[in-house]
């Protein structure tokens, strides 16, 4: 009896720790995963280096799209918009126009080319300061356009497992999933050092904290 062949994944892969978190959950599933990074021109390239050595560690194939966003709109992108350090429920000043939109339309077109079942990415809705392209409606809405746009999209599962999760929680199951939290970036800036004052880095202290563990990039 021949073995059954394992189903593929592309995995969008920002080197943040909910994308590490769910390319370890999609392996955990048993899913060949291939991870999608995506250079779009962010100021700073931690999170891709990031993002890159998580790819590694993990063994899964992984690449690198470069993309250009030349209209900016973000403080990512954008070195005269400044990264706010309040934290607020409002759209945030580093939200990237239609990112999530562009990823998974990538992903889905890579998805549908290589024949993979499957599409993760690390989105959750909870704790975000307003998001819109991280919220369950966003992820109906772009699921159902898939089915409807694509030959294969019915075939393919769009997956969130993140998305009702808080970052505690998330957390935890990272560690449970032997996810490297010490390869992982979550600061907007590009320093050496977490700045510990952007609201990324804000609820990144505050899992840990809810998750009784120790942040590897916290130097003590």
């Amino acid at each position: 009896m021949k073995n059954k062949k394992p189903q593929q994944a592309v995995v969008l892969l920002s080197g943040g720790l909910d994308s590490a978190t769910t390319l370890y959950f999609a392996q955990a599933q048993g899913y060949k995963c291939f991870c999608l990074i995506f250079d779009y021109g962010q100021i700073h390239k931690k999170e891709t280096v990031a993002a890159v050595r998580i790819a590694k560690k993990s063994g899964c194939a992984y690449g690198v799209s470069k993309i250009s966003l030349p209209w900016k709109g973000s403080a990512l992108l954008d070195r005269k918009i400044k990264v706010s350090e309040k934290i607020t429920h409002r759209v945030a000043d580093t939200y990237v126009p239609a990112r999530n939109i562009i990823f998974l339309s990538f992903a889905l077109s890579f998805a549908e080319t290589i024949k993979a079942q499957a599409i993760f990415i690390g989105a959750h809705a909870q704790d975000y300061s307003g998001y819109p392209d991280c919220r369950p409606e966003f992820f109906k809405a772009f699921i159902k356009m898939a089915k409807v746009g694509t030959v294969a999209g019915k075939k393919i599962k769009i997956l969130a497992p993140l998305l009702n999760m808080g970052k505690g929680k998330i957390i935890k199951l990272g560690r449970s999933l032997e996810v490297p939290f010490n390869l992982t970036w979550s600061c907007y800036r590009g320093n050496k050092n977490p700045c510990g004052r952007c609201d990324s880095c804000y609820y990144r202290v505050k899992g840990f904290k809810e998750a009784g563990i120790m942040d590897p990039l916290i130097k003590i």
